[in-house]
């Protein structure tokens, strides 16, 4: 197995393809174990490859409505910034100045 000790920010895409290839080896794992194991641990091998089969199913469709939920409030974000950009502007300047006056106080 590759195990990362790195830590660097992966995109959400590679990130579903690290989970879909973690469950494919525990699959292939539990595969080669329920050949070699008798018929009672193999039902409760089985078992867990099908909780392993709806858990991956689940992922994706959190990963699907997440990714649906962060266009569209990139949309509206993009649109509202269109329809009023020297709020917006001024809104950035406002929060810059108070995050480095923060800053500022901390040192």
């Amino acid at each position: 197995m590759n195990h990362r000790t790195e830590s660097h920010a992966e995109s959400p895409e590679q990130l579903i393809k690290n989970i879909q290839k973690l469950m494919d080896e525990v699959e292939a794992v539990v595969a080669k174990s329920a050949d070699a194991a008798g018929s009672g641990l193999g039902d409760k091998l089985g078992e867990l490859r099908d909780r392993f089969s709806s858990a991956r199913t689940s992922v994706q469709g959190y990963y699907k409505v997440a990714k649906k939920k962060v266009i569209d409030g990139a949309e509206v974000a993009d649109e509202t910034i269109r329809s009023h950009p020297y709020e917006s502007l001024a809104v950035a300047l406002g929060v810059g100045v108070v995050l480095g006056a923060l800053l500022r106080h901390r040192d």
